[in-house]
């Protein structure tokens, strides 16, 4: 529906892209379908871990339709911008862990999708890059700011300032890829992950993720707080009860929460 199929597998959830006869660009209707996606998989506490993935054989997201927006006067384009930021803050703002399943051409907002992840997990045929500058652009969905977190200032600056693509083993090695599949295995890859990913204590893990999210750029001191944050929800949760026992009795643990 409007460009996003959703997927459940037990306590895997898989938002797909999935518009494949435009390359998954993003349309105003499917930023808008994304973003409520989104919202009901945020809430929804059997959801511990979620792929994002795209459908089709070229690309992962070509970015925002530029089709649409060369229809569009400066009012319309100023429309859209809510919509475009509430499917990727949509996507951003997860609190479950999101792997990116990333296969072919990944560029612009399906960049920004990509960076938007916790982990990303890119195929031989996978190609990033930021080229909003080419087109009288600054990215304006996490590019800047995102890239400049996970790659640092030098690399940030040459993705965004240049415009140009990055192969996968180029994406390795700025970190902007975090494995390398095979040619089609991106999102079966990711889904192993976000598999093992479900298999641990659902408090432990989004906790986790806060804290390393909100300690990114923070000074060391206010990083421990926020960790020290993070251990109390954990430790003080039936999960660790629950985790503990478990490990003593040798057997899987049955999370409560």
């Amino acid at each position: 529906m409007d460009g996003v199929t959703l997927r459940r597998d037990g306590h895997v959830t898989e938002i797909v892209l999935d518009r494949p006869e435009a390359l998954n660009a993003l349309s105003t209707a499917m930023a808008r379908r994304l973003a409520e996606v989104c919202a009901e998989v945020a809430a929804d506490a059997g959801v511990r871990s979620v792929v994002l993935s795209a459908a089709g054989e070229k690309a992962f997201c070509v970015g925002a339709d530029l089709k649409e927006r060369n229809a569009m006067t400066d009012e319309e384009l100023m429309a859209q911008r809510p919509v475009f930021r509430a499917a990727f803050g949509g996507v951003l703002n997860l609190p479950q862990p999101v792997v990116a399943a990333v296969h072919g051409y990944a560029l612009g907002g399906g960049c920004e999708f990509a960076l938007s992840a916790d982990l990303i997990v890119a195929d031989e045929t996978a190609v990033f890059g930021l080229p909003e500058v080419s087109v009288g652009l600054v990215p304006g969905s996490g590019g800047t700011q995102l890239a400049l977190r996970r790659l640092g200032a030098g690399k940030a600056a040459d993705l965004v300032l240049t415009g140009r693509r990055l192969g996968v083993e180029e994406a390795l090695d700025f970190g902007l890829a975090d494995r390398k599949v095979p040619a089609g295995a991106a999102r079966d890859e990711a889904l192993a992950i976000a598999g093992v990913i479900a298999q641990n204590s659902p408090v432990a893990v989004r906790a986790a993720k806060r804290a390393l999210r909100q300690g990114d750029g923070v000074g060391l001191q206010a990083g421990l707080d926020l960790e020290e944050n993070a251990w109390r929800t954990a430790a003080f949760s039936p999960d660790r009860r629950e985790g503990i026992a478990a490990f003593n009795e040798k057997r899987k643990p049955d999370w409560p929460s």
